[in-house]
């Protein structure tokens, strides 16, 4: 096999330790040195040394979950890195160890075997870890607003969020059209609140402020960041169903430089939006998506979501025709793949969104069309002649 990388290393990242190997080739033979380094900056920084010294121009590494991090950066500038995807790099059963997956890395990577995860540049993640931290603080407060509701409800208030405690000033709170009378009202807010109950609710309370702050600095702080990439972003939201906080995610996730991925069909791919290839002697075993990157793939069904509710547009239509088929959640998720395929090309070709219209369906193929209803008029009992406009 051919050997593309004659001097390269691989590494096997874990939390404590990095084992590497370094495999040069000197004429008709293959060495392999395997060494043991830690995971502070003067071990990575020896690590790159003992690289250099090998004369290593390429270094592929292999880790679960973000021990991987603090390794690229140490490296980054130094060598042409490739981070591997554990799954895809599996060496035999019963042969496994750090030192014999070092290896191996080396090895795959000195033929060109291994697919590079994407790693975006430094901007890019520092905007993953403010949309992903906003994420988080968001949920935090869902989930404070929760325990609150289940606090009022066990001290028998039936109305969730207000601290007044008496029943008539709290039907006098009211504003808007309410369903129930204000006897209604008044009879829910009877309950038995306690010292007790009022110390969850002081508490739960003064969280959820701290969180909404924790949130608008954060939003605040990605404001700045996005900044120089504020058409990029204007010219997403026109997209139905792409909010300011969903095309902000979508930026953090896939980054602005398209080229990493060569079709829109390899983003889509990357992201998790299409069915598996699965196949066997001739047969499909299964058609179910697989495991992706879930912060951007359930932004995007959300937004699928949101976009599948606007009238008189493609993508309303388009969950319609496969709803009807399919069912609605694999519609829902073709319409995210469609809109992630729509944000590729807004990106790279730096062009506004143009909606295909409700009826672009029946414009693509008429005469399908026609052929369809008058069928089913057939069906209901009508003899119909076509004839031209």
């Amino acid at each position: 096999m051919e050997v593309l990388h004659p001097r390269c290393g691989g590494l096997d990242v874990h939390q404590q330790t990095v084992v590497a190997c370094a495999r040069v080739v000197a004429g008709s033979s293959v060495a392999h040195d395997v060494r043991t380094f830690g995971t502070t900056t003067p071990a990575l920084l020896a690590l790159s040394d003992w690289l250099a010294a090998h004369g290593c121009t390429h270094v592929a590494m292999e880790s679960t979950g973000v021990y991987w991090k603090s390794v690229w950066h140490v490296l980054e500038g130094s060598f042409e890195l490739v981070l591997a995807n554990a799954m895809h790099i599996r060496n035999i059963p019963g042969r496994k160890s750090d030192v014999n997956d070092a290896t191996w890395i080396a090895d795959l990577l000195a033929h060109g075997l291994i697919r590079g995860s994407f790693v975006p540049p430094a901007p890019v993640q520092e905007l993953r870890d403010l949309t992903r931290t906003r994420k988080q603080l968001v949920r935090e407060i869902t989930q404070h607003t929760l325990r609150i509701q289940k606090t009022l409800e066990t001290a028998n208030l039936k109305l969730t969020g207000l601290r007044e405690t008496d029943p008539e000033r709290l039907a006098g709170l009211v504003r808007g059209r309410v369903k129930a009378s204000r006897a209604d009202l008044v009879a829910a807010l009877h309950g038995r609140v306690t010292a007790h109950h009022r110390f969850l609710l002081t508490l739960h309370l003064s969280q959820i402020e701290a969180l909404e702050t924790a949130v608008s600095e954060v939003e605040e702080r990605l404001g700045d960041a996005l900044t120089p990439f504020r058409p990029a972003l204007d010219r997403l939201i026109t997209m139905p169903g792409v909010s300011e906080t969903v095309a902000r995610v979508l930026v953090a996730e896939i980054g602005f430089d398209m080229t990493r991925f060569p079709t829109a069909g390899h983003l889509v791919s990357w992201a998790g939006l299409c069915p598996r290839l699965d196949q066997s002697a001739g047969k499909r075993l299964s058609t179910r998506t697989r495991r992706s990157n879930p912060w951007l793939k359930t932004t995007l069904v959300q937004a699928a979501w949101a976009a599948a509710r606007k009238k008189d547009g493609y993508l309303r239509a388009q969950f319609l025709r496969l709803k009807s088929r399919r069912g609605p959640k694999k519609a829902i998720l073709a319409v995210a793949a469609s809109m992630l395929i729509a944000a590729y090309h807004m990106l790279k070709d730096d062009v506004d969104y143009r909606d295909l219209g409700a009826d672009h369906f029946d414009r693509r193929d008429k005469t399908k069309l026609a052929n369809r209803l008058i069928q089913r008029l057939h069906q209901l009992g009508f003899t119909v002649e076509v004839r031209a406009a």
